[in-house]
């Protein structure tokens, strides 16, 4: 909805009445944060989105300058959105906050944080010695090309549409990479894992611990946040677009992982698999971040993955395991669960987490059971490897009889099978990762979450 010179006009005489009596009824600091968009539309998505970024850089500043925030509140209208914060403080050390805000974030260019002290006087950059702010195209003062009419109404508007995606794209990015870190970790915690590194024991591997993980981890959150940012970036391409992006930046991250651990192993099937979800994360809005779009985008990032990948394979002598597999046994791995939407992890691991967790078990508890119904029906090339596909057969067998008494089994059977599993020298690695992906998922709906105003 376009907005005109009376509606912006009568908006501002409402702040100003509604800033006199927050001031009045509680005395202290005021902060009025509002947005400052060029042209009609004052209110959209995007908007909001940037606005959302702004208060929580705020509140996280005041937090941890140990400033009490006495009230906030909010109001949303289609002039555009004003939010409040009385805050115990001096006005001129929240202005230098509020100016580091507007001038160092990527948005901050369209952030107004007016800052009033008790008798409504605001105090401004002039009062702190602080210069001018910029303007949005050019860089001179802002104040001067206002007047002055320098830029057109259209080029301040692309400008602020680029710096508000900018900043969504970048502050989506950083919540989904650390909420990939998040997950492997979760998943490594997890315990007991059959035949898998856990705090317990390191499972059927001898040359990897939760240390190796640890390190691994954090090697890879560059490679999380790239993949992320590559499908915010190409968000209004094809998926496979994003998919073809990705992957060279998934050689690279394998690259890290050896150099983070010694040259072991530990999270190449994740970078696969969780590379995907953060790109599809990415290419979605915080407000989509579901179980189902989620699982859309990543079925079409991955469409047709299996034909082109093992297409060459089929005519000559397979280079990998994997095609090996693919050729004598039409396995299709993780290739093959990317390409169906991830289905072990949105049909099966994820309910059963989120069925555990709803019961009243711990994360580790029902991350333990949502592991398990992962294996009954994974055909885990990891497992494969290390034993056979008979042995995998067998293992899934008993796995699914332990979970037909109960789908949430004692400890002290998860322990059995574990020294079980281990004394066979099966690790079901790919399954952990897919239990990772059910923790992200978790995390990613979490965050997706609208704000409540």
């Amino acid at each position: 909805m376009n907005v005109t010179i009376q509606d912006i006009s009568a908006a501002r005489e409402h702040r100003a009445v509604r800033q006199r009596e927050l001031l009045d009824r509680c005395g202290g600091t005021l902060i009025s944060f509002t947005m400052n968009i060029a042209g009609p539309e004052k209110d959209s998505a995007l908007i909001r989105e940037g606005m959302r970024i702004g208060e929580r850089l705020l509140e996280e500043r005041l937090k941890a300058e140990k400033i009490a925030v006495l009230l906030r509140e909010k109001e949303q209208a289609f002039t555009g959105g004003t939010c409040y914060y009385l805050v115990d403080a001096d006005p001129a050390r929240v202005k230098r906050i509020t100016v580091d805000i507007e001038d160092e974030s990527p948005a901050g260019r369209l952030y107004d944080m007016d800052v009033l002290a008790k008798d409504g006087k605001k105090t401004g950059r002039a009062e702190l010695g602080l210069p001018d702010r910029q303007c949005l195209i050019c860089g001179k003062r802002a104040q001067i090309c206002a007047r002055s009419r320098a830029h057109s109404l259209e080029e301040l508007r692309q400008k602020t549409a680029d710096l508000l995606r900018d900043a969504a794209a970048k502050d989506r990015a950083v919540t989904i990479a650390s909420s990939a870190c998040e997950a492997i970790l979760d998943e490594v915690l997890t315990s007991p894992k059959p035949g898998l590194v856990d705090r317990f024991n390191n499972g059927s591997h001898r040359d990897m611990d939760t240390f190796t993980f640890a390190s691994s981890t954090a090697a890879l959150y560059p490679y999380f946040y790239t993949c992320a940012l590559t499908g915010a970036k190409t968000a209004d391409e094809s998926a496979k677009v994003t998919f073809e992006k990705i992957r060279k930046e998934g050689k690279l991250a394998e690259e890290r992982m050896l150099q983070a651990t010694g040259g072991v192993n530990t999270h190449r099937g994740a970078i696969f698999s969780m590379g995907v979800l953060c790109a599809a994360a990415g290419r979605l809005s915080r407000a989509d971040w579901s179980a189902d779009r989620l699982r859309k985008e990543c079925a079409d990032m991955a469409a047709g993955i299996v034909s082109s990948d093992f297409a060459e394979a089929e005519k000559r002598e397979p280079l990998t395991y994997g095609e090996r597999l693919y050729c004598e046994c039409s396995v299709t791995g993780v290739r093959g669960e990317a390409e169906a939407g991830f289905p072990l992890v949105f049909e099966t691991g994820y309910p059963r987490l989120l069925e555990g967790l709803a019961a009243g078990l711990s994360l580790n508890d029902a991350g333990c059971a949502a592991l398990l119904a992962i294996m009954a029906g994974n055909t885990d090339t990891n497992v494969i490897h290390r034993s056979s596909m008979e042995s995998l057969r067998e293992l899934q067998e008993r796995i699914i009889a332990l979970l037909k008494d109960n789908p949430y089994p004692a400890r002290e059977e998860l322990e059995k099978l574990d020294a079980e599993v281990t004394r066979r020298n099966i690790s079901p690695g790919g399954s952990a990762d897919l239990l990772a992906m059910c923790y992200m998922v978790r995390l990613l709906e979490t965050a997706g979450e609208p704000d409540v105003e």
